[in-house]
């Protein structure tokens, strides 16, 4: 349950953050209410996560997911280019966050 609250937490932390670059392109009120609504439940659900995952895993898986999915919104929502050392990086993060989760299963 921990892990599914922590993917949950992540996804929101994405939604948020795409909310936040479309309210700078276009200001809408529902789509203000959205995103703020997204902080807020994305943090309850990292709290809730931290109930069973330790903070040295949780917060980097956390952000983790927030920073993959934001590029890949941001590529293909709102256009931007990914070069070679852009996509080489994204899967360093990942590798990273990986490595990071199985610290989990080896410890459990």
């Amino acid at each position: 349950m921990a892990w599914f609250l922590l993917a949950f937490a992540g996804l929101l932390e994405v939604a948020w953050a795409t909310g936040l670059k479309a309210l700078a392109l276009r200001f809408n009120p529902f789509l203000a209410l959205f995103t703020a609504l997204a902080m807020i439940l994305s943090l309850a659900a990292l709290y809730g996560s931290m109930a069973r995952i330790p903070l040295g895993i949780a917060y980097p898986v956390w952000t983790a997911v927030g920073s993959l999915g934001a590029v890949a919104m941001s590529a293909l929502v709102f256009g931007q280019g990914l070069s070679l050392q852009a996509l080489l990086g994204v899967l360093l993060i990942l590798a990273g966050t990986l490595l990071l989760g199985l610290e989990t299963v080896q410890a459990g």
